[in-house]
């Protein structure tokens, strides 16, 4: 099986870099991905993808890109579940 994802989108908001329990720098940020469509209103649609990078990369992305800023994104894509305050799972 393939799980390999490509997404142009532009950041949504200012990058911030954090270290890991083990020292290892990550980030976590949202990228707004135009869909090739428009909607009923004529308004262009977009899509939020929420993204984690780590390592050189978070490093790089945190140095010099900022909210607005268009980039490409190469990776896979991993879903996870946990259990809510009120017992109901979220993805």
């Amino acid at each position: 099986m393939i799980n390999n994802v490509v997404l142009v989108g532009r950041i949504t908001k200012d990058i911030e870099l954090s270290m890991s329990t083990a020292g290892t720098p990550y980030t976590n940020f949202t990228l707004a991905v135009n869909r090739a469509f428009k909607g009923q209103d004529g308004q262009q649609q977009a899509d939020f993808i929420s993204c984690k990078s780590f390592k050189k990369q978070a490093e790089n992305l945190a140095r010099y890109c900022g909210k607005g800023s268009l980039i490409a994104v190469v990776g896979n894509i991993q879903v996870s579940n946990f259990q809510g305050i009120q017992n109901r799972s979220n993805c």
